[in-house]
């Protein structure tokens, strides 16, 4: 593509290389976000929970769990639970809610901890971030290294096939006053999102890029990394997985 960066533009974290670690650390980040269905996230926690039919007081890693909103919202159904965020900002804001079963660490999603988790939640599509497929398949292989000899890990990832089908290439969004311009489109076997807006005099541009998998490509790694996919879904209700009509596309693995 063209650059995507706007040299006019001012970009929070200019010494980033990667668009989550500038983009996710940026306020307005949450604020563009701020609307997410907080309801509908718990509903899936609790539907999955009850599936993977989770030991009382479970290790659970959230990772990539943002400011937190399923892992606080885990721990409050009685899981042990640590939720692990590159952006140090999110994990600033998470630790906030932070007690003697729920902590959070700024941590690379590549690297594998040493602690073994009865479950890894993989959640709200954030996966397929690094340019590099080995960094994609070196995250798949930290996460089943870090899993306990009967954990189970699971990643919510989009459908890309609906995502494609209902693309909305431009839309404009107004929150807390700041007008987001938003442009989508697929390149290079990626979905790009670019932003721009202004804010207190000031213009500003990021970019979301995710890989668009599908569930093939998504078993095509796994086998490179040595894990068995066991069930896949399509929604948070856990509805069976329809290629060309689910909103979602889940996998449970180990």
């Amino acid at each position: 593509m063209s650059d995507i960066t706007n040299p006019k533009s001012q970009i929070l974290n200019p010494n980033s290389n990667n668009w989550y670690t500038s983009w996710f650390d940026t306020p307005y980040y949450h604020i563009l976000y701020k609307d997410r269905n907080y309801r509908e996230a718990q509903i899936f926690m609790d539907n999955l929970t009850h599936y993977l039919n989770l030991p009382e007081k479970a290790k659970v890693l959230d990772l990539a769990c943002g400011k937190g909103r399923h892992s606080i919202y885990l721990n409050q159904l009685g899981f042990n639970v640590i939720g692990a965020d590159l952006s140090e900002n999110s994990i600033v804001e998470a630790n906030k809610n932070a007690n003697e079963t729920l902590h959070f660490v700024v941590h690379d999603k590549r690297e594998p901890f040493q602690d073994k988790f009865d479950a890894i939640f993989n959640l709200f599509t954030s996966f397929g971030y690094f340019e590099k497929e080995e960094d994609n398949i070196k995250t798949l292989i930290s996460i089943k290294e870090s899993l306990s000899e009967y954990g189970f890990a699971v990643i919510d990832f989009m459908n890309i096939y609906t995502v494609l089908e209902n693309l909305i290439p431009n839309e404009i969004k107004e929150v807390d006053g700041i007008t987001f311009h938003i442009k989508r489109y697929l390149l290079d076997g990626f979905i790009i999102k670019e932003i721009d807006f202004e804010d207190k005099g000031k213009k500003f541009h990021f970019t979301e890029k995710v890989r668009a998998y599908n569930l093939e490509d998504f078993q095509s790694m796994m086998d490179e990394a040595g894990i068995y996919l066991l069930d896949t879904f399509g929604d948070y209700k856990l509805k069976k997985f329809h290629k060309n009509t689910s909103e979602r596309l889940i996998m449970i693995f180990k």
